[in-house]
């Protein structure tokens, strides 16, 4: 359910590391607790993030919430798929549903995120497992 070649952050988004470049997306487990995805409020291209900070908005039948940036830096490329195809983040998280791409400030924070196995045991933590 959780690929194994992606970080975690707490907040249930992935990071897929490629050179000082990471793709983010949401994890399989976010998708399902906010349920049918209608909306998503994108950032732009060549803004800064910083670790933490909000990076996307989601609409969905249940709630609205925000997506974080596992890491910081600078967005290069964002997938304005989205935008017209929201179900994307609900029926594909780990590939076409993915958010944007940034170019790291600090690829030691990469080393702060959790492997599939400390994500799997938070979600069953968080679930009451």
């Amino acid at each position: 359910m959780y690929p194994k070649d992606l970080k975690y952050s707490e907040q249930h988004e992935w990071v897929r590391v490629d050179g000082n470049k990471a793709t983010i997306g949401i994890t399989y487990f976010a998708q399902d607790q906010l349920g049918a995805i209608v909306g998503v409020g994108l950032p732009d291209e060549g803004a800064t993030v910083e670790k933490g900070s909000e990076l996307a908005d989601l609409d969905s039948m249940k709630t609205a919430d925000q997506i974080f940036a596992p890491i910081s830096g600078k967005i290069v490329k964002v997938n304005t798929a989205l935008e017209n195809q929201p179900e994307l983040l609900n029926d594909e998280p780990y590939g076409e549903g993915w958010v944007v791409v940034i170019e790291m400030s600090n690829v030691k924070e990469v080393d702060e995120l959790m492997s599939v196995d400390e994500y799997e045991a938070h979600v069953a933590k968080e679930a009451g497992e």
